[in-house]
């Protein structure tokens, strides 16, 4: 019994402004070409399949095309994530065929999709607000006691009753259980391109919360990782597909191959196909549009400029050699006990020594004769007009 682990697809996402819709086509076409060559039993997508509750026409086309040909050679388990609309996305879950099952309401969480003899459960994110309450028992007199307004409570809800259920259904040899679940687990690590989901201040899950399942194929975590879990557990993020910040551009981005046929589940990554890399690119401009900046040319690029005075037309000649910078910042190089100290201000401060401050700060020179003679005359211009009025 083999499972592809796949999940964060962020369908309809650009990167600082850039479209990358075709790029998730292309990562998308690689995942349909290994569920294919690798006759995987089941494809889980454990939520974020959407970057927003209302994704563009474009992306649900993709989402609809990836899943009819996936549903060719294997069964496909989706479930929606916190990005997600769980309602839009899950429209139409009775009517789609059997080889699609989208799991994204709360109340069937605990049916699961039998692929051969391994149970696949698919949690919806489960935010806390909103699921305290559906989650609860419900004592005898029909009264119900609201859940912990945290991740944990829900969660651990949720997984009381997929073993009840799986419990439920033992009469010859025990199923093996796949739980698919969106959620920040403790043990993980975070990037920057992750939406925070914190409720109460709180936004983890601890492992153990997931005992009694063989495989968690988790998403949320954009970065591949296993998390340490009860025993007999494997617990992995498979990461998006695609790096949707700098913060991951050492990621190496992946699904996951999960063999079920041993006693414990044997995990593979498969990496994915990278479009364009994400890369920082450092130094001085004359450096950058020399021999330095040479490799970089064809990559998405944070270019950051080091010279002491910010050179004339910055920009365009950054992107003139970077047809693709994604960020151009000037900062230049200080020797570290040149570095300005914080400076309290207060309103006995001179405004133009605080203007003058602020220029030393972001240029790394103090302002000339000529520049401060310009910033007296605007703080003048200024408070000759607050006067008059």
């Amino acid at each position: 019994m083999r499972l592809l682990h796949t999940s964060d697809w962020h369908l309809g996402r650009t990167l600082h402004g850039v479209d990358l819709l075709d790029h998730q086509a292309a990562s998308l076409d690689h995942l349909v070409d290994v569920a294919r060559s690798e006759q995987v039993d089941a494809v889980v997508v454990a939520g974020d399949v959407y970057d927003r509750a209302i994704p563009p026409v474009e992306a649900v086309t993709l989402l609809s095309e990836t899943l009819a040909r996936l549903a060719e050679h294997t069964t496909v388990v989706v479930t929606s994530g916190n990005h997600d609309s769980a309602t839009r996305l899950g429209f139409g879950a009775a009517l789609m065929r059997e080889r699609v099952r989208l799991r994204t309401r709360v109340a069937s969480l605990a049916e699961p999709v039998v692929v051969g003899d391994v149970l696949v459960y698919g949690l919806p994110y489960l935010d806390p607000d909103v699921c305290r309450a559906e989650l609860a028992d419900v004592a005898p007199d029909g009264t119900r006691t609201l859940l912990a307004r945290s991740h944990q409570a829900v969660t651990a809800a949720a997984m009381t009753r997929v073993r009840a259920d799986v419990g439920s259904r033992r009469g010859g040899a025990r199923p093996r259980v796949v739980v698919a679940a969106h959620a920040f687990v403790v043990g993980g690590r975070a990037s920057e391109s992750e939406r925070d989901i914190r409720v109460g201040g709180v936004d983890h899950v601890p492992a153990d919360v997931f005992a009694g399942a063989d495989y968690v194929a988790l998403g949320h975590l954009h970065g591949p990782q296993v998390v340490h879990g009860p025993a007999g557990t494997v617990l992995r993020y498979s990461g998006s597909p695609l790096a949707y910040s700098f913060s991951e551009q050492h990621q190496t981005k992946s699904s996951v191959l999960v063999d079920l046929s041993g006693d414990q589940p044997v995990t593979t990554l498969v990496p994915a196909p990278v479009p364009r890399r994400l890369v920082d690119v450092t130094g001085t401009l004359e450096d950058l549009l020399g021999a330095a900046g040479e490799p970089h040319v064809d990559d998405w690029a944070r270019v950051t400029v080091t010279d002491v005075t910010r050179p004339a037309d910055l920009f365009r000649r950054v992107r003139q050699r970077f047809a693709h910078a994604l960020v151009v910042q000037h900062r230049p190089e200080r020797p570290d006990e040149a570095a300005p100290r914080p400076v309290l201000v207060t309103s006995a401060a001179d405004p133009v020594q605080v203007a003058a401050d602020f220029v030393a700060h972001v240029t790394g020179v103090a302002p000339t004769a000529a520049e401060r003679r310009a910033l007296r005359d605007a703080h003048e211009h200024v408070a000759a007009a607050e006067r008059s009025a």
